[in-house]
C-alpha cells in the first residue's frame, strides 16, 4: 500500500495529513512532541487530500459539522472500538471518558478509554476533543487543551461565545 503525506495551514496551526490512495489514517498537529515519524517509503502530495483540506476548511469556517472522508484508523481492537464510539458524538456535544466507556460496555475502562482516546491517530475527524472530564474540566488534548477549548468553542459546545475560526 503506497503512502501520502502533506502539510495544511489552519487557524489552529500547521496539520500535517497521513493516508493511502483511498483512506485518511493521520491528522496530527505538525508541532505535537508526539507525532509518529513518517514511513520512509511515504510520498508528500498535496493531492491526494484536497477533500479532506476542503472539509476541514468548512469546518473552520462553521459550515460542516459531519466529515465524509473515509477514515481507516491503525490501533488494537479495543482503540478502535473507543474511537468508533467516538465518531458517535455529535458536533457540539460533549462527554466524560466514563460514558464513553459505558456506551462501550466497559463501565470501568473509563483510564483505558483515556489512553485510546489520547492515541487517536485522526484528530478532529474522530472528534476526541469532545470527551471531557466528569467535572465537566478540559482534561487531556494530545494538540493541547488550548487547541480543545477552541474547537469546542468553535462547536458551540462550551459557555463561551463560539470562536469564528477562518481558514
Amino acid at each position: 500500500m503506497q503512502l501520502f503525506h502533506t502539510l495544511i495551514d489552519s487557524p489552529l496551526g500547521c496539520i500535517q495529513l497521513r493516508g493511502s490512495a483511498a483512506d485518511l489514517t493521520g491528522l496530527f498537529f505538525a508541532d505535537d512532541g508526539k507525532l509518529p515519524p513518517l514511513s520512509t517509503e511515504s510520498i508528500a502530495d498535496s493531492t491526494r487530500f484536497e477533500s479532506v483540506t476542503t472539509e476541514l476548511a468548512e469546518y473552520f469556517a462553521g459550515n460542516r459539522q459531519q466529515f465524509t472522508v473515509p477514515l481507516r484508523p491503525a490501533g488494537t481492537k479495543f482503540q478502535r472500538r473507543v474511537w468508533a464510539e467516538l465518531a458517535k458524538i455529535g458536533y457540539g456535544v460533549t462527554v466524560s471518558y466514563g460514558e464513553v466507556a459505558r456506551r462501550i460496555g466497559q463501565p470501568d475502562a473509563f483510564r483505558a478509554v483515556g489512553s485510546a482516546n489520547g492515541s487517536n491517530p485522526i484528530s478532529i475527524l474522530i472528534p476526541c476533543h469532545r470527551v471531557i472530564g466528569a467535572s465537566g474540566a478540559l482534561v487531556g488534548y494530545g494538540a493541547g487543551v488550548d487547541r480543545k477549548r477552541a474547537l469546542l468553542e468553535l462547536e458551540g459546545a462550551i459557555d463561551r461565545p463560539p470562536l469564528r475560526l477562518e481558514m
